[in-house]
């Protein structure tokens, strides 16, 4: 092992990742149990549904006074995005099939964001497994925390848990938008995302934001396609 051994790296991001990250399940903990959920049930949604993202969408739907269908939905929408995780890192990671169903669970932002910003395969697997067991321990220590503490933790966000949990996502993402292409993708997504986000159901404006980069990937794509071809039968 060097300095700059690859997984080393992959283990500091994944310890840091995952300490912002745990460290906010705090206020879904809390917030879960003000919506009116109970303390099994705030430790069961961490537990089995493990995304923070639908978490919150779905105790904002009860706490709200919605139904139960509604909630689902919205939790189900964001939720959708990890499909297009897993189409990504299951060519990157080539993980044999017996780990593929634990895999998917842990398949979430985090995860997805460190694996990929590893420069060889044995480093992505480790920047996976490492940030996705990372958050899903201490994401389910702090929900219990939070749901335990209840109303005496008063409003999470005064602590600045939920900036840290997207500033350390960011710093992960920040070196990979040093293409313009890069750029312009990240900036497309964020017109998209924050332009329907009055407009649509949660979870909808977070997938139409990965549309804009899926489209992107399929037009350079077929333009790199139609330029070797023309370039073969030229010669």
């Amino acid at each position: 092992m060097t300095p700059h051994d690859p997984a080393t790296a992959a283990r500091r991001q994944a310890l840091s990742v995952s300490v912002a990250t745990g460290l906010y399940g705090v206020s879904f903990g809390a917030l879960s149990v003000a919506a009116g959920l109970t303390v099994p049930q705030t430790v069961a949604l961490s537990l089995l549904m493990f995304s923070g993202g639908s978490q919150f969408a779905f105790i904002g739907v009860i706490g709200g006074g919605g139904a139960f269908g509604a909630a689902v939905a919205s939790a189900t929408l964001l939720g959708a995005r990890n499909g297009l995780y897993g189409a990504q890192l299951t060519p990157l990671l080539d993980l044999p099939w017996r780990w593929r169903l634990p895999a998917a669970h842990l398949t979430i932002d985090e995860s997805t964001a460190v694996a990929t910003v590893q420069p060889t395969r044995a480093a992505a697997r480790t920047g996976f497994w490492w940030t996705g067991l990372g958050v899903f321990v201490l994401w389910n220590v702090f929900t219990l925390l939070g749901a335990l503490a209840g109303d005496r933790l008063g409003d999470p966000r005064a602590y600045g848990l939920d900036a840290a949990a997207g500033a350390a996502f960011l710093a992960l993402v920040w070196p990979r938008l040093a293409g313009r292409t890069a750029q312009g993708v990240a900036a497309a997504a964020v017109v998209v995302a924050l332009g329907t986000t009055p407009l649509l159901p949660a979870g909808v404006p977070v997938l139409l934001a990965a549309v804009v980069a899926v489209v992107v990937g399929l037009v350079t794509t077929g333009r790199a396609t139609t330029g070797r071809t023309t370039t073969g039968a030229s010669t």
